[in-house]
């Protein structure tokens, strides 16, 4: 029997991913990588930020004292900080070194050319296969305006290794990555600003999660600019100084930073995509369900297909095709895949939002609860909401979208149901352990069947066309369960 041969662009998420799967499943497995194992998310992006996001969060709270009966004597030892997420960083780089190396794949550090019939240029070598996963990921997409190159004009991954933090800095984008470092930097004890182009910060969020979250950050100390556009940067000798149109305006904001955080663009410059006729879409590499381009055998899984550009969903992809490889299938469900935001508070969804339902003309039900009655969230003095949103014929979970203490963490149950074909009842008849913000779920559902939770004396109406009645739990704050 022929014995497979894969050649993978990427080491990556998505990349390692697909390499471990392929070398599992019997392929003679070689995996191309320029930079580092691990990619972005685990080198510069989602590791280190959220490495640095607990440890703000707990100077935080540690230095306003807010637990009672814990008095502060924080300070605050940021070059112990950084070492400690680097260290974390190269654990889990030399992690996925580890796990390549025991299911046999061979690694190649170089970069990779595509040449007609499927082969690989890395080097001075030339890889025959049988097919090839690109996984070459994203880049930062930049923004120029005057000024753009000066002394103090940074990007993310800058903004994770500098030598203090700033007294004040401007961020450029209102998406996950500038809202994660507007939170990490107000801990810190930074003065924040947000400049977004857009009416509201979190397009593609929940509108009224991301209303409240603003709110919640405004109230922390953060200023926003929204519906607004940064013209250009002035280097002054003390500051940078940042020119606002807003409103027809021209408006002076001073940072000793402004960080750029508009988003991210596929990598896939410079593989030889335009010589083998690879099919392109607004940048990103073209695929079809089963995450293979116009070139048979050859496909394009993570960040450089923009279907959804997510770590936990690029290694979903990278495992759909090598699947689709082996046995001609993959299983990946695009429209069950949670999105984490790790803000303070956190952020956590799965599925459509009631914008979207109502763009597509969906009937829908929706049910709300509110975390002041959730014993854990009070227990923490945290706050927020859950809301489900189901059909409104069969019960159907359409969307999940919460805000509040520990949600990324319970997003999952959320997926689960919905990669099952569950329903609102299914997570209504769950028990869920007490006390816990994840028994929210079971008041949640009850409240979008209809079910009367304990404590729940007040109807809700929902929104959206063709719903019916969802109540909503009004309760005593901590009254979550019996007793």
């Amino acid at each position: 029997m022929h014995r497979k041969k894969i050649v993978i662009i990427g080491g990556g998420p998505a990349g390692y991913i697909a390499a471990v799967r392929a070398a599992q499943s019997g392929a003679e497995t070689h995996l191309v990588e320029m930079s580092q194992l691990g990619g972005t998310c685990l080198n510069t992006g989602c590791v280190p930020t959220k490495t640095l996001l607990g440890i703000g969060e707990f100077y935080r709270k540690a230095k306003l004292a807010v637990v009672p009966g814990v008095k502060s004597l924080a300070e605050l030892d940021w070059p112990s900080a950084l070492a400690h997420k680097n260290a974390i960083v190269k654990r889990l780089a030399d992690g996925v070194s580890w796990l390549l190396n025991k299911n046999g794949v061979h690694i190649h550090n170089g970069r990779a050319i595509l040449l007609p019939g499927l082969r690989v240029q890395t080097g001075d070598k030339i890889l025959d296969s049988d097919a090839v996963i690109l996984a070459v990921g994203s880049t930062d997409s930049g923004l120029e305006f005057p000024g753009f190159d000066n002394e103090g004009v940074i990007d993310s991954a800058e903004a994770l290794s500098l030598r203090e933090p700033p007294d004040s800095i401007l961020i450029v984008g209102g998406g996950v990555v500038g809202m994660e470092f507007a939170t990490l930097y107000t801990c810190l004890g930074s003065q924040v600003t947000v400049v977004e182009m857009l009416p509201e910060i979190l397009p593609d969020t929940d509108a009224e999660i991301a209303r409240s979250l603003r709110e919640k950050l405004q109230a922390d100390g953060i200023r926003f600019y929204v519906g607004a556009k940064l013209s250009k940067v002035v280097k002054t000798e003390n500051a940078l100084d940042a020119y606002i149109i807003i409103n027809g305006q021209q408006e002076k904001h001073s940072a000793d930073k402004v960080l750029l955080a508009v988003g991210r663009k596929p990598n896939i410059s410079g593989l030889g995509l335009e010589s083998l006729g690879v099919r392109t879409n607004h940048g990103a590499i073209a695929v079809d369900e089963n995450f293979m381009t116009n070139i048979p055998g050859l496909y394009a899984v993570g960040d450089c297909n923009a279907v959804m550009m997510l770590a936990h969903a690029a290694m979903g992809q990278g495992a759909a095709a090598v699947g689709h490889i082996f046995d001609g299938m993959q299983y990946y469900k695009h429209t069950h895949i949670p999105v984490c935001i790790y803000t303070s508070p956190e952020i956590a969804s799965v599925g459509m939002t009631e914008q979207q339902l109502i763009e597509k003309g969906i009937p829908y039900v929706v049910g709300r609860f509110d975390l002041s009655g959730n014993s854990k969230a009070v227990i923490a003095g945290e706050s927020g909401f859950i809301k489900i949103i189901t059909g409104n014929e069969f019960g159907e979970i359409l969307g999940v979208h919460m805000i509040g203490p520990g949600v990324t963490e319970i997003i999952a149950q959320a997926a689960l149901c919905m990669n099952m074909e569950g329903t609102a009842d299914d997570l209504a008849n769950t028990i869920y352990a007490h006390p816990t913000v994840s028994e929210s779920m079971g008041e949640v559902a009850m409240a979008v069947t209809n079910v009367q939770a304990p404590g729940c004396d007040r109807p809700r109406g929902a929104t959206g066309p063709g719903v019916r009645q969802a109540p909503e739990c009004d309760r005593p704050r901590g009254a979550t369960g019996p007793g």
